[in-house]
């Protein structure tokens, strides 16, 4: 008799936002993290893992912040850290805020302390916070107009918790994504890298942007990067404070308030399933 399928292993699910997809795994219930840069290199690899744009970590919120519901942590395809992921934090946002039957959750991530709701139209809104202007909080590895970046095409630089190098362009369809986007990301003045995203206006108020993330290449959107684009736009008098991204994977709102800059997008629950035992032992 044929064996059944393995049971057990490590539980996770896959989500996506406008097409940006995560793999979450909810450790609250463990005395520690178990996610590593072996296994988030494992299992962001397409082919022989499950495959994500980031994979995010649900951890118990720390005992000395009352009121937050829990903490996350973020992993780029090639196993470095990410200090932000808007659309994975919308994504857990919501997977949490079912869990809880709730409508609003508070949660921790390296970015601080974020709130995100459920709007009526089943949408997740998260508030990503302040942007950072500052070339040393980005950070960059020296002194410069940070609205006006020494590099060819004249982007600005603009912090979500993580850099990104925002271009604005005649017409981001045509522009050569995967070329350009390696060479900023990896340019001497981002000691941290950064994420590069091109956007051009097609209407009052609306931008088409593309992306190319930090540590994993071109995404079909980036909740941090529409932030930090629409930041940009409103900064060089391009737009107002409330902007609609049209992104590879779907349609963004960002709207910076007083409070900070606020992102809303669709979620959804792709699959659930179980990484196998044996997968798990053969990266240690």
């Amino acid at each position: 008799m044929e064996k059944g399928p393995d049971l057990s292993g490590l539980p996770f699910v896959k989500m996506h936002g406008a097409g940006n997809d995560f793999v979450v795994i909810d450790s609250r219930g463990r005395g520690e993290a178990v996610v590593t840069a072996a296994l988030a290199r494992a299992l962001g690899d397409r082919n022989r893992g499950v495959g994500f744009d980031q994979l995010a970590e649900i951890r118990p919120a720390p005992e000395s912040e009352a009121g937050v519901d829990f903490s996350l942590d973020f992993w780029n395809t090639d196993g470095s850290r990410a200090g932000a992921c808007g659309n994975a934090t919308r994504c857990v946002s919501d997977y949490v805020m079912r869990d809880l039957g709730t409508e609003t959750v508070t949660l921790i991530t390296r970015r601080g302390i974020l709130r995100a709701e459920r709007l009526a139209d089943g949408r997740v809104t998260v508030n990503m916070g302040h942007p950072q202007l500052n070339w040393e909080e980005l950070p960059l590895s020296h002194a410069v107009d940070t609205l006006h970046l020494p590099l060819e095409g004249d982007p600005l630089a603009v912090g979500m918790g993580n850099p990104h190098c925002v271009f604005f362009v005649p017409d981001a369809e045509t522009t050569d994504v995967a070329a350009r986007g390696p060479l900023v990301e990896r340019n001497p003045l981002f000691p941290e890298r950064t994420n590069v995203e091109f956007a051009s206006l097609t209407s009052p108020d609306r931008l088409r942007m593309r992306v190319w993330e930090r540590g994993a290449g071109i995404t079909l959107a980036c909740g941090s990067g529409a932030c930090a684009t629409a930041v940009a736009a409103h900064l060089r008098g391009l737009t107002g404070r409330h902007v609609t991204l049209d992104l590879d994977g779907g349609v963004l709102e960002i709207d910076w308030r007083e409070d900070g800059v606020w992102m809303a997008g669709p979620v959804a629950l792709v699959f659930e399933g179980r990484i196998p035992q044996a997968f798990l032992a053969s990266l240690t």
